[in-house]
């Protein structure tokens, strides 16, 4: 089930797929152990990964690899992607197809492979390649078998073994096998990875093993840590390394950076016009924020995002230069035309390396290696360091969003570059605060009007949105997103706030339909209108995984809802608050003549937390879950 899309993946041996002689089952699927079938729907049988390094500029990878699919969810699961470039080479691919006896059905043909540009949407130019193949079966279960045999012309990224992809993807064996010379510092961390590698050795190679048996299906778990922190895995990495005949060394974070520093040494010089233009925006203005501004606002006017990534192009920025006669440029080229922008106005920054994505907080420090996908710009300062995200034309300066927050991340510098981490946006910054103005009629329709002022990263969605997204699309969205069973959306209005914490206000207009439910002389309500905590958690039997929350938030709604004329309360909710570690939550209401104003506040902290505090998590959504939902009675005089 291995889906080959790490670039990283080199070849050296040449494993037939071929696995059975004519007339020999391969891998029955009633052999397979009970244990492995529960909760699966793919199940390696045989994992095979063979990486041989001969020599900076030549490493070979074999994979290997023999999987029985259970049934149609695992079917996806076992389609080949191969991706190639400049620096990577597919020598071979072969596979074949097995029935529920294991019983041959078909070999790949060649000619099934389907060899397709891997250029994106937003690339411009890219030598990406990719291979792809899919035995498509429908009789379950079924097996396949694959041998992936590539060539990569450098050792500056290495595989990482990883036998489980999924939680539902199980193991009967799987080895990684890493064949050096002698004298070859290989460098490798493990997780949950029982004891140490079998190292053997020969008159001019050393080998290293890794291997695991009957894996079984991991639990689906509310809020887990990262899937490599929950699976065995082994990462690898070089010491002195090579890549398009640029040396480099990993043995610390200062080596490797200073390696990326020295690729793109010389990179940040800009034409006459741009520094004419650089002295003319910054001409008048006495401080380091407003020049800092000005000049990340005229390069999102005046650039865009375009991926360009040929060979070394991966790691190596264009320059400032053909930026600026360009226009365009990817995450490298974009941050380093800012920094010698800034650097024209003397304001020292510098380019970063980061592990981007809104569920990648967590990076490996503790074994420098490349697991960056994106670089932003930082602009040090003893009391106010800027962050700045180049490939953005719509982010406010300094601010950052999910993509990129609180995460280490390698700062690249000529002396000193070192991990550190970007900013960590508290419950402060992340609030919706909301009120809403409410009229129920006797049939129970109710006519809302809200305002809502959202900061931080709870602003993010609908900024992108009315950014992206057209009038049409965005009233489609808005319509999707309400909890509420029937209802119109008669008018709407964003506002953007700007600032390093950006917010967004919005306005809405809502008719919502038999919204109060009426029987005989009494209607029943959810003063919660908008914002009722969505999910109800079960008490979980041998946790695993740590619990992490990567956000922390604050709400405050404040509901105020006219009644209509000849009802009163006869049962309003009891006032509610807990606190605990995971947050707070409060909700009330009280009786103003024919309203009744509901107050709900509910704080999420972040953090990594115990397994064994899951009871306590399961007890803090479930009081807040009830609470939600918490109904008042109205009675009609």
């Amino acid at each position: 089930m291995r889906k080959l899309l790490i670039i990283c993946a080199g070849c050296w041996l040449s494993i037939a797929a071929q696995t059975a002689q004519a007339g020999d089952p391969v891998y029955p699927a009633k052999t397979i152990p009970a244990a492995l079938k529960e909760h699966a729907h793919t199940v390696k049988r045989l994992d095979e990964t063979t990486v041989k390094i001969n020599d900076p500029l030549d490493t070979r990878v074999t994979f290997h690899y023999i999987t029985t699919v259970l049934d149609e969810e695992g079917a996806g699961d076992v389609r080949l992607y191969e991706y190639y470039d400049k620096l990577r080479e597919i020598r071979s691919i072969s596979g074949a197809l097995y029935d529920a006896n294991g019983e041959l059905v078909k070999r790949l043909k060649q000619s099934d492979i389907k060899d397709v540009s891997a250029v994106g949407d937003g690339s411009l130019m890219t030598d990406d390649r990719m291979k792809i193949h899919q035995f498509y079966h429908t009789v379950y279960p079924y097996t396949v078998e694959y041998t992936v045999e590539v060539r990569q012309n450098h050792t500056a990224w290495l595989p990482q073994w990883q036998p489980q992809e999924g939680i539902d993807c199980t193991v009967e064996q799987s080895k990684l096998t890493v064949i050096t010379p002698q004298d070859y510092a290989l460098r490798y961390r493990s997780y949950l990875y029982n004891g140490e590698p079998v190292i053997t050795t020969d008159k001019s190679t050393k080998t290293y093993t890794w291997e695991v048996k009957q894996l079984a299906a991991l639990k689906q778990e509310v809020n887990p840590d990262e899937f490599y922190r929950r699976t065995p895995g082994v990462f690898l990495g070089a010491t002195d390394f090579e890549i398009e005949r640029y040396k480099g060394n990993m043995s610390s974070w200062k080596d490797f950076g200073n390696f990326v520093y020295k690729l793109n040494e010389g990179r940040d010089v800009l034409p006459d016009n741009i520094k004419a233009k650089v002295q003319e925006l910054t001409k008048g203005l006495s401080s380091r924020k407003e020049k800092i501004d000005a000049l990340y606002k005229y390069m999102q006017q005046n650039t865009r995002y375009i991926s360009i990534q040929l060979g070394i192009g991966g790691w190596q920025t264009f320059d400032a230069m053909s930026v600026a006669s360009k226009g365009y440029g990817d995450c490298k080229a974009l941050s380093n035309y800012m920094m010698a922008l800034l650097k024209e106005a003397g304001i020292k920054s510098n380019c970063v390396l980061v592990k981007a994505g809104e569920y990648s907080h967590t990076l490996r420090e503790d074994f420098p290696s490349s697991q960056f996908n994106h670089v932003i710009l930082c602009v040090p300062d003893s009391k106010d360091t800027t962050w700045l995200e180049c490939t953005s034309s719509i982010k406010s300066a300094g601010y950052l969003g999910d993509f990129t927050d609180d995460r280490p991340v390698l700062l690249v510098d000529e002396k000193d570059s070192k991990l550190i981490r970007t900013p960590f946006y508290n419950i402060n910054c992340n609030q919706l605060v909301r009120t809403i103005n409410a009229v129920v009629d006797s049939s129970g329709n109710i006519d809302i009007s809200t305002r809502t002022v959202r900061t931080g990263l709870q602003q993010d969605y609908q900024h992108e949105m009315i950014h992206r997204l057209s009038k049409e699309k965005q009233l489609e969205r808005l319509r999707e997103g309400l909890d509420l069973s029937s209802y119109d959306i008669t008018g709407y209005h964003y506002k953007e706030i700007p600032g390093v914490i950006p917010a967004m206000e919005q306005t809405l207009q809502i008719k919502g339909h038999n919204y109060a439910t009426v029987t005989g002389k009494r209607m029943f309500l959810l003063p919660d209108i908008l914002n009722r905590g969505g999910i109800k958690l079960d008490a979980e039997e041998g946790r695993k995984s740590e619990i992490r929350f990567n956000f922390a938030y604050r709400d405050i709604d404040t509901v105020n809802i006219t009644l209509p004329p000849g009802y009163r309360p006869e049962a309003m909710p009891a006032p509610v608050t807990v606190s605990g570690k995971f947050g707070s939550y409060s909700a009330s209401s009280i009786v103003k003549g024919n309203t009744i104003i509901y107050i709900r506040k509910i704080e999420q902290q972040a953090g990594v937390f115990p397994a064994t505090d899951f009871p306590e998590l399961v007890k803090f959504v479930g009081a807040v879950y009830k609470a939600d939902r918490s109904k008042i009675v109205l009675v009609k005089e």
